[in-house]
């Protein structure tokens, strides 16, 4: 077995933890196709706002996200190409299966 030196491996393990939650899964997955504000999100999710805050939270401290205001709304993208490359296979396996 070899293993790649190079590699981040506990960034990769973090990231995952963090997207191992289905609501930050899917909040990650939306953003990945168009940047949102948080009424929209948690009006998709059909969640409470503040339960939405707190994954959005998590996920801009871990450095998954970052939000940024237009007057009072704050917008949010996904920002970690780990992140983004980890979502992506996730979903690419799960439609070859």
């Amino acid at each position: 077995m070899v293993f790649d030196k190079t590699q981040n491996y506990e960034r990769e393990a973090e990231i995952l933890k963090v997207l191992g939650h289905p609501i930050r899964l899917k909040i990650v997955a939306g953003l990945l196709s168009e940047t949102c504000n948080v009424k929209k999100i948690w009006e998709c999710l059909g969640l409470p706002q503040a339960t939405v805050s707190q994954h959005l939270a998590l996920l801009k401290n871990k450095g998954i996200i970052e939000g940024h205001r237009t007057g009072v709304e704050v917008y949010y993208a996904v920002t970690s190409d780990e992140a983004r490359r980890i979502v992506k296979a996730v979903f690419d396996l799960s439609t070859q299966a």
